[in-house]
């Protein structure tokens, strides 16, 4: 089992930052690989970004690749997403996700909550 739980959004202006935090359960968090996908009204659940479970790879949707940047602390269980050069298209509910299938870049079955993100212009 895996308990997600996100924390970090809030509401900025274009071209201001944030960073989201993904603080996971289980001794196992090492094991899997994380992700960020995020959902706005009206369109399906996308995917953002990637990282393997050791964190040596990182994958990245081609609209934020460049801006955003994910990480993790396995010692801390816990997965990062800094968002810079934040854009209005931007904004969005983001969740964390673990088992995410790096090679299709679809996720797994583990979800936190969710965290609302809003860039203004």
């Amino acid at each position: 089992q895996v308990k997600l739980v996100e924390s970090g959004g809030g509401l900025v202006q274009a071209g201001g930052s944030l960073r989201l935090s993904c603080a996971a359960s289980g001794r196992t968090f090492s094991m899997y690989n994380m992700g960020w996908f995020r959902q706005t009204p009206g369109k399906e659940r996308e995917f953002v970004a990637a990282i393997s479970w050791s964190g040596s790879t990182t994958y990245y949707a081609d609209s934020v690749k460049g801006r955003f940047t994910i990480s993790r602390d396995n010692a801390k269980n816990t997965v990062y997403l800094q968002m810079n050069s934040l854009k209005p298209e931007d904004t969005a509910v983001y969740y964390c996700n673990a088992g995410v299938d790096l090679l299709n870049t679809k996720p797994g079955y583990y979800w936190g909550q969710g965290t609302q993100v809003t860039v203004s212009s």
